[in-house]
């Protein structure tokens, strides 16, 4: 089975009032579930960070019983998280490490795990989720 994984995470101000936000379809595009999760106050690649972590616990939370047949694509518009993630940069800051460690180890939790960055233009739902909440967070 195929899942497709959409992840923003934002902050305003650096660091912020934080947020992340998922969603989460199959490969049919059908709505698994969207999430909007005040993060307290993280920067924005934290928060970036965040969102992910959270879409693969979602996918494990719907799915725990099929997930290493579970081919994920998660689909973002940092740059520098989906780069880190596919090993062609360097995790430098000690609290991204940490982040950059936890998401990876949730990775192997699937039968394959595909990154591609996106423009901003293409992730309107999860970004719209994670203003959604910075917005709670108030």
């Amino acid at each position: 089975m195929k899942v497709t994984l959409y992840t923003d995470g934002g902050a305003r101000g650096n660091p912020g009032n934080a947020g992340a936000g998922v969603h989460i379809v199959d490969e049919r595009g059908t709505l698994i579930e969207d999430v909007a999760k005040p993060l307290g106050v993280a920067t924005n690649n934290e928060a970036e960070y965040h969102a992910v972590i959270i879409g693969f616990e979602k996918i494990l939370e719907h799915f725990s019983m099929e997930v290493g047949h579970l081919d994920v694509t998660l689909k973002l518009d940092s740059e520098l998280v989906g780069k880190q993630l596919m090993g062609s940069y360097r995790v430098k800051e000690p609290r991204l490490k940490e982040l950059f460690m936890h998401a990876k180890e949730s990775m192997d939790n699937f039968r394959s795990v595909h990154i591609v960055c996106i423009p901003r233009e293409q992730n309107k739902e999860a970004d719209r989720l994670s203003n959604l909440a910075m917005d709670q967070g108030l």
